[in-house]
């Protein structure tokens, strides 16, 4: 069975606890590029399984610190 990197990067982190999950984030922040696709992987999660509200809120917190220059 062949996966795609999708599924593999779910594959991974699907038995995880919720505080494992957190430590796979942390771990993944600011670390190797090699994270950025696993991190995209999981906010598409994030993104798919929120509300409108919530999707709101995460792109004005975004635009804010895009806007500050932070990184």
């Amino acid at each position: 069975m062949i996966l795609s990197l999708r599924q593999a990067i779910i594959q991974r982190v699907h038995d995880k606890s919720a505080e494992e999950l957190i430590d796979v984030i942390n771990d993944s922040i600011g670390g190797d590029d090699k994270a950025l696709p696993g991190l995209g992987v999981l906010f598409e999660l994030i993104w798919e399984h929120s509300g409108h509200e919530e999707q709101i809120s995460m792109a004005a917190t975004l635009k804010s610190h895009l806007d500050s220059g932070a990184k």
